[in-house]
């Protein structure tokens, strides 16, 4: 009986580590598999899903991929096997990723008496990129997603690269088939797509709209401020507009709710959007070491970011990162025509910029004007059709990663 009872216990030891290792793989496969997705989302791909579009962002995703799982070890050591599928699963608007780890030489303690001296443990992840405004956005099964870290600036639908027509149909959420508003920009400080506000006093009823003219944010209801977290500013930010600008509106705001306008009296708003921006984008003292889209990369999309002097990740200046600070996501409303909005609009898509310049944008204009140079990254539609339980954005892209095996 005492054999009996040594040898379970002895057991038990063996089967404990086998679980253990198992639970380290799975975590390998899922960290791995979320990396690969992240950079589908942020590369742009989802927005503009062309063969060779895909293709090199694929290859992109599937190397970071298995960087991210090669860091993780098993039982104590490197992995035996990581094994990436030769391209993306799930459609090319709503890419998936698999990743599979195996570690063969895990050792055994007590299972040796039985010349069982090694296991194998494996695991499988796969993850997606989710935009809304992909194939399903025609069907009326259009899930909404609900982004994090949203910009206090409301954007009306309407499309510059396609003769103001709308970015997204408004009640699909449908990318429209004549945009070619994704990278609008040569990726230099000085271009790029003028992002700029479209009444300095927004006292009394909203001017009429104007095509990439933002309206600005209430503060008190639909944007509330960070209250952590913030970053340091020079100068320091005075204004809850500022602080939602520079740092992370906590609150995620939906596609398909409301969201009103602040139509508060603020001369110096135009002053305050270029600080926050010069602070969010690490574009103080000299806005030419802050991040920029990568420009040897090509074609683009897919998108990479090259890290500035200025960036705040050690070891990361002159490198490719995943994301950045200049990496922002701004809502869209709907719009029935040019006339002024309501106080109250409803939003039916997101688009993802990079703010390729600070906000004093000189010498173009002069003065501290609060005009942003942006280029489109990405763009994801829900339209007022989009119905069910909204999914949680991830930071700052409008185009969510979620684990979806296993669940």
């Amino acid at each position: 009986m005492l054999f009996v009872v040594g040898a379970m216990a002895a057991l038990s030891i063996d089967v404990v580590t086998i679980y253990t290792a198992r639970s380290e793989a799975q975590l390998a496969a899922d960290a791995a598999a979320l990396a690969g997705a992240r950079v589908l989302a942020n590369s742009g791909v989802t927005s503009n899903p062309s063969a060779a579009m895909i293709t090199a962002a694929w290859n992109l995703a599937s190397a970071v991929a298995t960087r991210v799982a090669q860091q993780n070890q098993v039982g104590g050591g490197n992995l035996t096997s990581i094994t990436i599928p030769s391209a993306a699963g799930g459609t090319n608007t709503n890419p998936t990723i698999t990743v599979t780890v195996q570690k063969n030489d895990l050792p055994t303690f007590f299972a040796r008496i039985w010349g069982r001296t090694a296991f194998t443990v494996s695991a499988t992840a796969t993850a997606e990129a989710y935009n809304p405004s992909g194939a399903n956005a025609s069907t009326g099964t259009t899930i909404p997603v609900a982004p994090i870290c949203v910009k206090p600036w409301l954007l009306p639908n309407r499309d510059p690269s396609n003769g103001n027509a709308p970015i997204f149909d408004p009640v699909s959420g449908a990318i429209n088939a004549g945009s070619t508003l994704l990278g609008w920009s040569s990726g230099t400080p000085t271009t790029g797509l003028l992002l700029r506000e479209r009444c300095g006093n927004c006292a009394g009823p909203p001017a009429p709209l104007d095509t990439w003219r933002y309206y600005p944010g209430d503060t008190t209801t639909t944007f509330p401020p960070p209250s952590q977290a913030l970053p340091a500013c020079t100068p320091p930010l005075t204004t809850d507009y500022q602080k939602g600008i520079a740092g992370c509106i906590e609150t995620p705001i939906s596609c398909n709710r409301s969201a009103n306008i602040d139509v508060g009296a603020d001369f110096n708003r135009n002053t305050e959007t270029a600080d926050a921006v010069n602070c969010l984008t690490h574009a103080t003292p000299n806005p030419s070491d802050a991040d920029q889209v990568d420009p040897t990369v090509v074609p683009s999309p897919p998108f990479e970011f090259l890290a500035g002097t200025n960036n705040p990740i050690t070891g990361s200046v002159g490198k490719d990162v995943m994301t950045s600070d200049s990496l922002v996501t701004v809502p869209v409303f709907d719009v029935g025509s040019f006339a002024p909005p309501s106080n109250t609009v409803t939003i039916v898509g997101f688009v993802q910029l990079f703010l390729n310049f600070d906000g004093t944008e000189t010498p173009n204009f002069g003065g501290n004007n609060g005009r942003v140079r942006t280029m489109v990254i990405n763009m994801a539609g829900c339209g007022t059709g989009a119905a069910g339980q909204p999914i949680l954005g991830n930071g700052a892209s409008p185009v969510v990663v979620r684990l979806i095996s296993p669940p």
